[in-house]
């Protein structure tokens, strides 16, 4: 299909118009996703719950049993981290993350489950 008949498509499949900066593969992807979705049943209901709440704009919930001044320590490669649980996140080495997995990643270069490297989920630090 040429780019006009995606939009054509698009606007019968989603309403309205795409994003302009799209490009027409990414226009094919978006809308095959569609169509296999609406043949298969849709999204499983988890995942549209999921969505729905990330739309609204609710923030995902923190790791259980970490309260605001709960702090983690973790040893990595003969240096100790700290991070300091806080209301809005937690903070390690004077700055502010969002996410237990951002700090993992800045201490070992590599993607890692943050809550795992520190040892809150099963399968963890030292486990």
């Amino acid at each position: 299909m040429g780019r006009n008949e995606l939009l054509v498509l698009w606007a019968e499949l989603l309403g309205g118009a795409p994003p302009k900066s799209l490009s027409r593969p990414f226009l094919r992807r978006i809308l095959a996703f569609e169509l296999q979705a609406r043949r298969h049943g849709g999204l499983p209901a988890a995942v549209a719950r999921q969505l729905a709440r990330i739309a609204a704009g609710e923030d995902r919930p923190k790791t259980p049993g970490l309260r605001p001044g709960g702090r983690l320590i973790r040893e990595w490669n003969g240096v100790t981290h700290v991070v300091e649980v806080t209301a809005e996140g937690y903070l390690w080495r004077g700055t502010r993350h969002r996410s237990l997995s951002a700090i993992a990643r800045a201490i070992t270069g590599a993607h890692w489950s943050g809550p795992r490297f520190f040892g809150l989920a099963k399968g963890g630090a030292g486990r």
